[in-house]
């Protein structure tokens, strides 16, 4: 049975690498040299931007890099991930105003929420595969929707959960600029969890199953246990940007349920690139600031804007943004060794 992502082709149809094997592989300085980068911009974000979108910028990159873990790496395209984002979010939300504890543990709470959410609808969803699995995670994303939309009394329905507390012994984080920092360890932890699992053994079984679950099989390995661990690995480190996303904005709306929710979410990953991890980093930044500021500037239609530029990139950047330059940077490393 063939994989759900095709991978991307070269001139010649010789199948390409991935612009995290094109990083991985590099010299020593060149990876050393953009995780210094990419932790530089990190810190510098909120002086640079307004504090409030850096802090979205880190709850997206936290869910797209989720989305990439499944749909880059396992080859499973889920169109219900907002079930864990938003119930994290709940989750997250209960937690931190009815037992009033620090958030980093009410994120921690949803996150957890989330993985367990994640386990039956895993186990029903990786047994089907292609456009199949898609329809399971959309369907089952549904049904989190409508239960947290009848369930009133814990979800407050269509008013949402307001005045979620930012406790931390005490610290005040009201003010976004110190929020972000207060969440950023927590963000970083998140990305090189996902780092380490792709660059794991159990990663690269993954990856093997996303090209040949048939061979996979063969080999010896449970394919199934394993897509149904990497979907619930994904489900809480997408858990942990919806309880994040919950405590930044104060407030959880049914918005976080929605299925545009998991779509945007694929799109963010299509424009950074699939299977390339960090970037749906880059493409969290990008999306989120380019509605920001569309939405500043008075321009109603961004769902217009922000869907011409996936269509763009579809079809002239088909590795996304990061995969793309990451080819570039192959061959000229290759060039050089010539």
């Amino acid at each position: 049975m063939t994989s759900t992502v095709d991978p991307a082709t070269d001139a010649g149809g010789r199948a390409s690498k991935s612009g995290l094997v094109a990083v991985t592989r590099a010299p020593g300085w060149v990876r050393y040299a953009l995780l210094a980068v990419g932790l530089l911009v990190a810190f510098w974000l909120p002086n640079g931007l307004y504090p409030a979108v850096a802090v979205d910028i880190l709850c997206w990159a936290l869910f797209a890099v989720a989305v990439d873990l499944l749909l880059g790496f396992t080859g499973l395209m889920s169109f219900g991930h907002a079930a864990f984002w938003g119930a994290s979010a709940y989750v997250t939300g209960l937690v931190a105003i009815h037992a009033g504890l620090p958030f980093p543990v009410a994120v921690l709470a949803g996150a957890l929420a989330a993985a367990v959410l994640a386990v039956p609808i895993g186990y029903l969803a990786v047994k089907r595969t292609g456009i199949y699995f898609a329809m399971v995670t959309l369907a089952f994303a549904q049904m989190v929707y409508y239960v947290a939309n009848e369930w009133r009394s814990v979800t407050r329905g269509e008013n949402g959960l307001q005045g979620v507390p930012r406790e931390l012994f005490g610290l005040d984080l009201t003010d976004d600029y110190y929020f972000y920092y207060a969440i950023l360890p927590i963000v970083l932890l998140g990305l090189a969890g996902a780092w380490r699992i792709v660059h794991s053994p159990f990663g690269r079984v993954l990856v093997g199953i996303r090209d040949n679950p048939a061979r996979a099989r063969a080999l010896g390995y449970p394919v199934h246990r394993y897509k149904l661990t990497a979907f619930v690995l994904s489900g809480f480190i997408a858990g942990l940007g919806g309880g994040l996303f919950a405590v930044g904005h104060r407030f959880v709306s049914l918005d976080v349920l929605h299925w545009t929710t998991s779509g945007k979410a694929v799109i963010v990953v299509v424009l950074g690139g699939i299977g390339t991890l960090w970037g749906g980093v880059l493409g969290a930044a990008i999306l989120v600031r380019l509605e920001d500021w569309l939405s500043f500037s008075g321009f109603e239609a961004i769902g217009l804007v922000t869907g011409s530029i996936f269509v763009l990139v579809v079809l002239v950047f088909r590795r996304g943004i990061w995969g793309s330059a990451a080819a570039l940077a192959t061959r000229w490393l290759a060039a050089r060794r010539r």
